[in-house]
C-alpha cells in the first residue's frame, strides 16, 4: 500500500539534506557558486519556517583541486587528502558567508566511519547535532577526507547522510543530485526511461535499475543512494532523491509535490536506537552462516543465535565485535554483537548445550548473539 507522500511530509520537522558534488560543481569541476547560493537560500527559507535542517555536503575535494589548479581528479590518496584539507576550509567559508547573509549561523562536523563505531562517541555526535540545532545553528557535515582511509571511510556521502539521518532521528532524508530521481533505467542512455515516483520496498529489480549512474567528481552513483534509502527505510525514515537544479526544490518536496522519487519508510514497530547503531554504526568484523532451523528461530520466533545453529565462521574477530548473520543461501538476515571470538566459535559451532557443557563447561554455553544485541532485517 502506498504511503500518502503529502500526508507523510506534512509531519516532517527534522530533515537531513545531502547535496552531492554534481550539484555543487560546474562541468569543469570548479565550485558552482550560483548553485551553492541557490541551495543556501532554499535551506534558509525552510529554516525560517521552523524546519530543523542538517546538511551533509560533498565538494571539499573539488574545492581543493580548484585551489591547487588541478583540473582532473587524481588517483593518489595523499593528494586527494591534501585537496580535501584545503577544500574543507574553502567550502565551509563559502557556506558560512552565504548563510550569514540570511542571518543564519553554521557549524562544521567532520566524521569518519570510525567515529560511529564506539557507542559513546556515536551518542556524542548526536548530542552535538542536537545542541547546534537548539542554538539555531545549521550543522554542516562532511566525511573527514583529509584523514580518512579505506579502513575508516563511509565510502560515500550518501551512506554518511543516511547514518546522520539515523543518529539524528530525522524525519526525512533528501538527497539532491543532478538527475530528477530514480528511473527504471539510465536516462542518460535510454530516451524512454521513466521516472519512478514512489518506491514502497527496495528489491532486486530496484537495485538492478540503479546501476551505473554517477558523476565525474563524485564517488556515489545511484546504487549508493538506493543503499542510503534502504538504511533509512529500515530505521523508519523516508527518503527522497531529487534534482538540485529544480527551482525551490526543497519547498516543493516539503509541500508534498510529486517531484523526485519517494522511498517509503518501513512499516511496523520502531527500531530501538541501540539496534540502529549495531546495524549501521558499528563496523562489521566477521560473518557467521546459520542453518535453516536457526534461521527460522531468528526470523520468526524471536530467538537468539545459538552455537548449534552455526555452520560456518568467516573472518577473525573478538568478543564484542559485530557480525553479519547469513542464511545458507548467502542472504544477510541479521547483524549482532558476538559473545565469542572466532577461535572460540570454531570450537563450539554446530554443538548443542549438552555437548558444549561436557567439553568446555559453563563458560562457553552463552548464546552466540543474544537477542538484545541482534538486529533482524526481515522480521
Amino acid at each position: 500500500m502506498e504511503i500518502d507522500r503529502k500526508k507523510y511530509l506534512s509531519g516532517v520537522k527534522r530533515m537531513v539534506v545531502k547535496i552531492g558534488s554534481s550539484s555543487l560543481t560546474a562541468e569543469n569541476g570548479r565550485l558552482d557558486r550560483a548553485s551553492i547560493k541557490k541551495f543556501v537560500n532554499e535551506v534558509s527559507s525552510l529554516t525560517r519556517k521552523g524546519m530543523e535542517i542538517i546538511i551533509v555536503t560533498s565538494g571539499a575535494i573539488a574545492a581543493g583541486l580548484e585551489s591547487l589548479g588541478i583540473s582532473k581528479k587524481p588517483d593518489d590518496l595523499t593528494l586527494l587528502q591534501a585537496a580535501a584539507s584545503i577544500g574543507q576550509v574553502k567550502l565551509m567559508s563559502l557556506y558560512s558567508e552565504l548563510f550569514s547573509k540570511n542571518s543564519i549561523k553554521t557549524g562544521q562536523i567532520l566524521l569518519t566511519h570510525e567515529d560511529t563505531t564506539r557507542r559513546q562517541q556515536y551518542l556524542n555526535i548526536r548530542n552535538t547535532i542536537n545542541n547546534l540545532i537548539n542554538l539555531k545553528v545549521i550543522p554542516v557535515i562532511n566525511e573527514n577526507d583529509s584523514v580518512a582511509t579505506d579502513e575508516i571511510k563511509f565510502g560515500d556521502n550518501d551512506r554518511l547522510a543516511a547514518m546522520v539521518a539515523v543518529l539524528a532521528e530525522a524525519d526525512i532524508l533528501v538527497i539532491l543530485t543532478d538527475i530528477e530521481g530514480m528511473y527504471d533505467k539510465d536516462p542518460r542512455i535510454y530516451s524512454d526511461a521513466k521516472l519512478i515516483s514512489f518506491i514502497g520496498k527496495i528489491d532486486k529489480n530496484i537495485e538492478d535499475s540503479a546501476g551505473g549512474i554517477g558523476s565525474t567528481y563524485g564517488i556515489g552513483g545511484m546504487k549508493s543512494k538506493i543503499k542510503a534509502a534502504e538504511i533509512c527505510s529500515f530505521s523508519g525514515i523516508g527518503t527522497i532523491i531529487a534534482s538540485s537544479r529544480v527551482k525551490n526544490i526543497l519547498n516543493k518536496i516539503i509541500s508534498g509535490d510529486d517531484v523526485g522519487t519517494f522511498f517509503a519508510p518501513r512499516a511496523g514497530k520502531r527500531v530501538k536506537s541501540v539496534k540502529k547503531w549495531i546495524a549501521f554504526g558499528k563496523r562489521t568484523r566477521g560473518t557467521i552462516v546459520i542453518d535453516k532451523g536457526a534461521e527460522e528461530a531468528v526470523l520468526n520466533n524471536g530467538k537468539s543465535v545459538l552455537p548449534v545453529g552455526v555452520v560456518e565462521v568467516r573472518g577473525k574477530f573478538s568478543r564484542g565485535d559485530t557480525l553479519e548473520v547469513l542464511s545458507l543461501e548467502g542472504k544477510l538476515i541479521a547483524k549482532g554483537i558476538t559473545n565469542f571470538s572466532s577461535e572460540e566459535l570454531e570450537k563450539i559451532k554446530g554443538k548443542n548445550r549438552k555437548k558444549i557443557l561436557s567439553e568446555f563447561g559453563t563458560s562457553m554455553c552463552d548464546e552466540v548473539i543474544h537477542r538484545d544485541g541482534l538486529v533482524v532485517f526481515y522480521e
